[in-house]
């Protein structure tokens, strides 16, 4: 990418395209049910950010119940929110500044500071949840933190990862826009 620069067509828009995927995989953890699911037989346990559902047995009928009627479940729906509406936040200004033909790259600097900080909110909502949720609802046979949640957490770090991409692309800023003369290694006999 550096190589060719920004103005390269196909790699203009890498960095927005991962910021999209992040959002999808955001979107897949805000409405995935796999935060929380029973491990074995019976399967009697099944949550996501915003509810919990149990059932008696096997072929019961599941009985949810709302977690935003704890203080935690709040918070951890309210910061990983935070955290998912500041990355679409980053992925609409980085379409905006890589759509634009001059990079304004104090602006894409701006970006990747603004994704440290939805990643600390959506690193705050992924912790509160497992901690506060094993210590205050009563959970039978063996569960496991499941998909859904995974999909959170690879979300936090991509947020983390691009982050530092966009914070560092400005230091080669020269290299990007070919004011940079080639070096040769060749010297003559």
């Amino acid at each position: 990418m550096v190589k060719y620069g920004l103005d390269y067509t196909r790699c203009r828009w890498i960095l927005p395209l991962l910021l999209g995927i992040g959002v999808i995989f955001g979107i897949i953890a805000l409405a995935g049910w796999g935060w929380l699911e029973s491990q074995t037989l019976p399967y009697v346990l099944q949550a996501s950010l915003w509810q919990i559902c149990r059932r008696p047995d096997q072929g019961g009928e599941w009985n949810c119940e709302s977690l935003m009627g704890y203080a935690w479940g709040r918070a951890a729906a309210a910061t990983y929110l935070v955290g998912f509406l500041l990355l679409v936040i980053c992925f609409a200004l980085a379409i905006i500044a890589f759509a634009i033909d001059t990079l304004r790259f104090n602006f894409i600097r701006g970006i990747g500071g603004l994704l440290f900080v939805a990643a600390v909110f959506s690193i705050m909502g992924l912790v509160i949840y497992p901690v506060k949720f094993s210590s205050e609802v009563e959970m039978t046979g063996i569960n496991m933190f499941s998909w859904a949640y995974g999909f959170g957490w690879t979300t936090a770090i991509m947020e983390i990862c691009l982050g530092f991409f966009f914070c560092c692309l400005p230091n080669y800023e020269d290299q990007i826009l070919g004011n940079v003369k080639p070096t040769y290694f060749y010297s003559s006999p």
